[in-house]
């Protein structure tokens, strides 16, 4: 992940679950009561209170029941906990117009009622104007379309002042006594409504008119760039986003395949079977693919899915690969479980391999253990920080790795040491950085280690933890799986925990205690693993492990495993084999474009939108000058 790519995930702390649209419409109908209170004046608190229920609230509650219907008949898809916030936040926004214009009233010598109700027209044309855009946003649909329910809670109000009000009485409308009880209810109405009048409403359609084109230009304007680049719209991602975070949909991916490239992708599989009766005992399971972007959106869920698709304890521990090597779709995983059971069927079996080596290059590590004459590199850059490596960098690393006299390579990025989002670029390893060439040293060396070490019978132990943790912890479903293999007195332990890399020292804690010579664990080599998993990511953008959770519990859930992985142990056969798989990714730079633009809204969206809301301000307030002289 870069520091832009960073910038982007954090903006996910701003997103919340959209509460029940029961919820939003008890406590819209709550403050239109207390702003009832403070509005109207009829001589009873209980009367002032139902005032405001009637006049603030009602229209919030069409709104809240109506829109749904009305933006689904149009072909949007906005649903009843949505529509229900928005018309709360806008019951909101003309409360505090309200209250402020009552307040400057107060204060003020030469202001009266009717500057009040000017407000208010400013508020209902500004409540017209959010809700067009968010519809749109949301439904995507065009910005005629999107103004007939974005109208909803403006023409409830408009509605409610013209029938209260007295405004019949300005148009010379037949129709007899129906008419009059139903449309000219002004005897009943709060004597602040007796200053509406008949130009108001022509006001309220004008101001509106000027809001709605401010929001398409604005729109239009932020758009550009995106469809330019990316082919897409800022409304597609920005539905899709909300819509993921807020309710769990998968709107999303139909924004991530549109903007995908395919892409054919290694699927490595690392067996290990029982030699009497040959059921599987474990089965490392390693396609290059990054488990993206979050939450369980594309293969966010990635590391859970190839687990279940396995008939032992299964470790699918983190590829080399980056942002845009993320699946567009979660249909793209079942591609991958596929590819990898093609390649388990084809895996012949060794049942001798070579102790664990360890190399070390400049900042890279590597752990490696050949079986037959395939091998295992488990990749690290603790306790120096590193995030994602690099695509090209993985396979350049492999291919080090087969010309030293391996065939079949599985190369682990361990993932296990950074700084959150914190720095200038997270630890991203690039080609043709420094870190880059040392993992290819490093990977060349390890394989001719281990075309040259002896081989012994293998015996293996497994032993696994689902743990009390939960993601928002930085701990995903699959837990801490333990590994132990025992090469004749030779032992190395893999740990594998279910999360998205790990705060700095804690790996390290973890090895150091494993290679004690005092330990239980009596390990000769051990290396701890993320799988990288992204159902950590859906709310917090950085949740690594250790950041929640206390270091000490997870070492004592480790060392606890450790020691059932040990009471495990038994003779085993291994053995590896590849096979490639045709998917659909983000593709080459695209989330780098993604995350850029998407900041670049952030960033100068607030600044465009605030400029575009000055100058229809200063609109308004040239039209209530012309039509007050």
């Amino acid at each position: 992940m870069t520091a832009t790519q960073g910038d982007l995930a954090s903006l996910s702390r701003y997103i919340f679950r959209a509460p029940r649209w029961y919820a939003s419409v008890t406590f819209a109908l709550l403050v239109a009561a207390v702003a009832g209170v403070g509005a109207f004046d009829a001589g009873f608190v209980l009367e002032d209170a139902w005032q405001g229920v009637f006049f603030i609230g009602v229209p919030t509650v069409v709104a809240s029941l109506l829109t749904t219907p009305v933006d689904r008949r149009l072909g949007g898809q906005l649903t009843y906990n949505r529509s229900s916030l928005l018309a709360l936040t806008c019951e909101g926004i003309i409360v505090a117009i309200m209250a402020g214009a009552g307040a400057v009233a107060v204060l003020s010598q030469r202001l009266g009622q009717q500057f009040v109700f000017d407000a208010l027209i400013v508020g209902l044309a500004s409540v017209f104007a959010l809700r067009l855009l968010v519809v749109m946003a949301v439904s995507g649909r065009s910005v005629l379309v999107a103004a007939v329910p974005a109208s909803l809670q403006t023409g409830a109000a408009a509605v409610l002042f013209f029938i209260y009000s007295g405004t019949m009485k300005y148009l010379h409308v037949g129709g007899g006594p129906i008419v009059e009880v139903f449309f000219n209810r002004v005897e009943e109405a709060p004597r602040a409504l007796n200053v509406i009048e008949l130009q108001d409403f022509a006001l309220l359609a004008l101001m509106c008119f000027i809001y709605g084109f401010a929001v398409w230009a604005f729109v239009k304007f932020i758009d550009r760039p995106w469809k330019r680049s990316l082919g897409v719209s800022v409304l597609d991602f920005l539905r899709g986003f909300i819509g993921h975070i807020a309710e769990g949909t998968t709107e999303l991916e139909d924004f991530f395949e549109d903007i995908g490239e395919e892409a054919v992708v290694p699927v490595t599989v690392l067996a290990f079977r029982r030699p009497g009766d040959g059921s599987e005992k474990a089965r490392f399971v390693l396609p290059m693919i990054h488990p993206g972007p979050m939450g369980e959106i594309g293969g966010g869920n990635l590391p859970q899915r190839v687990a279940e698709s396995a008939e032992g304890v299964a470790f699918p521990p983190h590829a080399t690969a980056g942002h845009d090597f993320n699946l567009v779709t979660e249909r793209e995983v079942e591609t991958l479980v596929e590819t990898a059971n093609e390649a388990f069927a084809d895996i012949e079996y060794h049942d001798t391999a070579t102790p664990a080596v360890r190399v070390q290059e400049g900042d890279a590590k590597i752990v490696g253990q050949a079986f037959g004459d395939d091998a295992l590199l488990v990749a690290t850059y603790s306790p120096e920080f590193a995030d994602d490596v690099e695509y090209a960098v993985g396979l350049s690393a492999a291919a080090e790795a087969r010309s030293a006299g391996v065939e079949d390579v599985m190369l682990v990025d361990a993932h296990n040491c950074n700084n959150g989002l914190e720095g200038p670029d997270l630890g991203h390893v690039y080609p043709g950085s420094e870190r880059s060439f040392d993992m290819m040293q490093a990977a060349g060396e390890a394989g001719d280690r281990l075309a040259e070490s002896e081989q012994a019978p293998i015996r293996m132990g497994v032993a696994w933890d689902e743990t009390e943790w939960e993601p928002l912890d930085g701990i995903g479903p699959l837990g801490v799986r333990v590994t132990i293999l025992e090469i004749g007195d030779h032992r190395t332990i893999y740990v594998l925990v279910d999360g998205n890399n790990m705060e700095p020292g804690l790996r390290d804690r973890i090895v150091a205690a494993l290679t004690a010579p005092d330990s239980g664990a009596a390990a000769d080599e051990a290396e701890v693993m993320t799988t990288d998993t992204h159902v950590v990511n859906q709310v917090e953008a950085s949740n690594q492990v250790g950041e929640a959770i206390d270091g000490d519990e997870l070492l004592d859930v480790v060392q606890r495993l450790v020691a059932e992985a040990a009471d495990d142990v038994e003779p085993v056969e291994a053995g590896m084999a590849s096979e490639r798989a045709e998917v659909t990714v983000f593709g080459n730079d695209r989330t780098e474009t993604l995350a850029s633009h998407a900041n670049a809204v952030m960033s100068m969206g607030a600044a465009l939108a605030a400029t575009v809301i000055m100058a229809a301000m200063a609109v308004s307030l040239l039209i209530f000058f012309l039509a007050s002289s």
